[in-house]
Formats: C-alpha cells, sequence, structure tokens
C-alpha cells in the first residue's frame, strides 16, 4: 500500500474510470475530474502528490491546465498525449510536463511511469538528508526543499527560480557531477529511468529550457551547461556543499 495521492484529469468516461479502479488497486489515493473546472474543485478541496493530465480536454485543454498547475508550484504532472505526437509532447514540456506517455497505452506502463517519477523525487529527498545544498556561481540548489535561488542585490537577498520537477531531477543529475561529460542516454536513465526511450530527445529541450532559465535569473548563466559535440553536455562551474 502507499500513502501517495493521485488527480487524474481525463475527459473519457471509461478511461477515467478504468484508470481510477486500476490505480485504486495498486494502493492510491486517487480523485478524479473530466475537466478543468471539476480540477479545479478538487484541488480547492486537497492537493495531489501527482497529477495525471489529458491532453485533449473539452474547455481549457491540457496545455493551458498544465502551464496554470506549474505556475501555482512544483507538482509533479504527467501528462496523456496522442501516439507518436511529437510536437505534442515537446510542447507539454515546454509548458512544465514532468513525463508523458502516448496514447493509446498499458496501465502498467502508466503505473511504471508514476513509480518513477516517485522514485526520482524520494531518492533526491534521502540524499539531502539534512538540508544540504549545492552552491554554484551565485546559486543555491537546495536537494531537501526541491528549490533554486539566486543571490540578488541587498545582504542574505536571494531570489527564488521557478523549475518543473524534471528540470530540478536534471539540474541535479548535472551539478553533482561537475566536469563530467553526461551523455543523453545517462541522463534520461538518471532522471526518468529504464522505461525511457532510448531515442527520445526530449532531454535537449530539457537543457534548453534550464539554460533559459538560468540565464533569466543571471544573465550568462545558461554558459554553465555546455553541449560536448558527440558527447552530451557537461556542467562547467565550480559546486561546493553547504
Amino acid at each position: 500500500m502507499t500513502d501517495r495521492s493521485l488527480l487524474v484529469v481525463e475527459d473519457d468516461d471509461d478511461i477515467r474510470d478504468l484508470l481510477t479502479t486500476f490505480l485504486q488497486r495498486e494502493g492510491f489515493s486517487v480523485r478524479s475530474a473530466g475537466d478543468a473546472a471539476e480540477m479545479d474543485r478538487s484541488l480547492a478541496e486537497a492537493t495531489p502528490d501527482l497529477v495525471v493530465l489529458d491532453l485533449m480536454l473539452p474547455g481549457e485543454d491540457g496545455l493551458s491546465i498544465c502551464r496554470r498547475l506549474r505556475a501555482a508550484g512544483p507538482m509533479p504532472i504527467l501528462m496523456l498525449t496522442a501516439r507518436n505526437a511529437a510536437v505534442d509532447r515537446i510542447v507539454g514540456l515546454e509548458m512544465g510536463a514532468d513525463d508523458y506517455l502516448g496514447k493509446p497505452f498499458e496501465p502498467r506502463e502508466l503505473l511504471a511511469r508514476i513509480r518513477a517519477l516517485f522514485r526520482r523525487i524520494d531518492a533526491e529527498r534521502a540524499i539531502a538528508g539534512d538540508g544540504r545544498a549545492l552552491l554554484f556561481e551565485g546559486f543555491r540548489l537546495d536537494l531537501d526543499a526541491r528549490t533554486l535561488a539566486v543571490a540578488t542585490d541587498g545582504p542574505a537577498s536571494s531570489t527564488s527560480v521557478s523549475l518543473t520537477s524534471a528540470e530540478f531531477d536534471l539540474l541535479v543529475c548535472l551539478v553533482e557531477r561537475p566536469g563530467r561529460v553526461l551523455s543523453r542516454d545517462q541522463l534520461l536513465d538518471w532522471t526518468r529511468g529504464r522505461i525511457a526511450d532510448p531515442l527520445d530527445r526530449t532531454i535537449d529541450v530539457s537543457i534548453s529550457r534550464l539554460r533559459r532559465k538560468l540565464a533569466e535569473a543571471r544573465p550568462g548563466a545558461d554558459r554553465l551547461i555546455a553541449t560536448i559535440r558527440n558527447g552530451g553536455y557537461q556542467f562547467t562551474a565550480k559546486v561546493t556543499r553547504s
């Protein structure tokens, strides 16, 4: 059994009921919604540990909902998309989704992806232990609180940098291995587990988003993640622990 809570947002009654029953059988506490309005009512009552969000919804679509949820906080979001719709997957990640699964899919695969997301979060909390943080170029990456902050003008002043769960996990992988060239396959394996598709190019999308957010927080910070031709990516800054 598990004490994890899920919110399934899916407009197809049959799929929604099937997923709800299946995930409850697997030990999750599951609430469901058929559209954005129902989702908002459910969120007002309780905050889930993870949202399973369909892309195609009546009224406000999944991309808009995803962007709105991400702006509100770091809650993990797994998006359901049309099979082989690469554009939808990339846009979903841009909007803040942490993972995606193409339809049609086996419920067991959805279960594996949900568990993989939770394992990532739990592993990093365990690594954090007593609240240790990674410091680099004026940034503070707090492994316990799962936050990134950058120093600003003034004594002891800092500004939070908004990251999705997937972006945070990817940044941790890089920052914990400064100077080491990490391949896309390694980053996929560490951030999404063995269920990752070896042809998946979303690491490149996530790296691009990370660079942009770092640069927005501190001009020039995008250079901290270098692209190594035929190799992968390398974190170039000096890192200390606190």
